[in-house]
């Protein structure tokens, strides 16, 4: 008979609540911040319907304490820049990146040069898949320092986001740290990010903080409840985490089956296995859960529970709930080795016979107990 499987459980919640954790490798601004800043760039270069008359966007960070320098491109160079961009429109990026690098190191070139350059470079580092090359560029672009604010901050976000996604926590934190303190956001993206970080960085109490707080804004943020889950059972709090993920459930904002399973999952490790079963029979009942050998695994973990608490019927059901759905006949003999304890000799004939037609590690188990008279 298994032994109950309750510490990899706690494994198997960590793995499956990574993703969540993630924050994705997205462009740092958003779509219509992205269209103003290149229509702008065009327009200082002497392209686009806007040419020669560059009209500054809304600032998206109007508290910032940085100083904005006058952004212009060196007339010398302007040519340069234009050609640049067109290679970027055309996706020749090894090609962007030579000519970016070869513009920066022009005697001409200034810090708005300098900037727009690496700042284009970063970008088609970026489109060929190189992350931590794309990084160094942005890195470049703001230490140059020649960008307005918009598209300063912009370049120093998509630098937080590679060195985040990078596993450079650290590095990331100080970069998103320097955001923070020039911009003066409070957006709850920003926020979010740097709890991610701290969490990355088992600071789990500071990161916690943030997420509580962004929730109490808006609680049916339903990321924001899962990464506070995560950061609650990284630090081992499986009764506090219990407490949120409750609460999201009965509002039903839990709809996905990973998300039923960090549920369930999480009382499990808190061994308690009533309310575990419940949520997975709802689960199940309502669509969410489907059938399948990693919800078997669970039920069979929830039957070796009951066997070891002496609850041979219930033993009996779980394990009955899991062998169907389960890769192999595991199940199945551990069901018919708990009938044989129940003195349900027939039923735990039936029981073996299914575990060697699926297979199991150890036929010879199922043929002793086919053997009995």
């Amino acid at each position: 008979m298994h032994t109950p499987l309750r510490r990899p459980l706690t494994l198997a919640l960590t793995a499956a609540l990574a993703a969540l954790l993630a924050v994705p490798a997205a462009q740092a601004q958003d779509a219509g911040s992205m269209r103003e800043q290149r229509a702008k760039r065009m327009a200082e270069l002497g392209k686009g319907k806007d040419a020669g008359k560059a009209q500054e966007p809304a600032p998206l960070y109007p508290n910032a304490t940085r100083s904005a320098p006058e952004a212009r491109a060196n007339p010398k160079l302007v040519k340069q820049l234009q050609e640049l961009q067109q290679l970027f429109e055309e996706h020749k990026n090894e090609e962007v990146i030579a000519k970016a690098e070869a513009i920066a190191a022009m005697p001409a070139a200034g810090a708005y040069d300098k900037s727009y350059a690496y700042s284009v470079a970063g970008n088609a580092a970026a489109d060929l898949d190189q992350p931590d090359r794309a990084a160094e560029f942005f890195r470049k672009a703001v230490d140059a320092n020649g960008l307005d604010n918009n598209s300063h901050f912009a370049v120093m976000y998509n630098l937080v986001v590679l060195q985040y996604s990078g596993q450079k926590y650290a590095d990331a934190l100080a970069t998103l740290d320097r955001f923070l303190a020039e911009t003066k956001s409070d957006k709850p993206e920003h926020q979010s990010l740097r709890a991610s970080i701290l969490a990355n960085l088992g600071r789990n109490d500071e990161a916690l903080a943030i997420y509580k707080a962004l929730l109490a804004k808006n609680p049916d943020d339903k990321r924001m409840l899962m990464n506070a889950v995560a950061t609650l059972q990284a630090a081992d709090k499986f009764d506090e985490a219990n407490t949120l993920l409750e609460q999201g459930y009965k509002r039903g904002m839990l709809t996905e089956p990973r998300e039923l399973r960090v549920l369930y999952t999480g009382y499990m490790n808190t061994q308690r296995w009533d309310d575990a079963r419940r949520v997975m029979e709802e689960g199940q009942a309502k669509g969410i859960l489907q059938p399948g050998p990693e919800l078997a695994r669970d039920y069979m973990v929830l039957a070796q529970n009951a066997y070891m608490d002496d609850k041979l019927p219930l033993a009996i059901e779980l394990y009955g709930k899991a062998a169907p759905m389960a890769a192999d006949g595991e199940a199945w003999l551990n069901q018919a080795k708990v009938l044989v304890m129940a003195g349900r000799k027939a039923e735990a004939k039936v029981a073996a016979q299914k575990a060697l037609d699926k297979g199991v590690k150890k036929p010879e188990e199922a043929k002793r107990i086919l053997a009995t008279k």
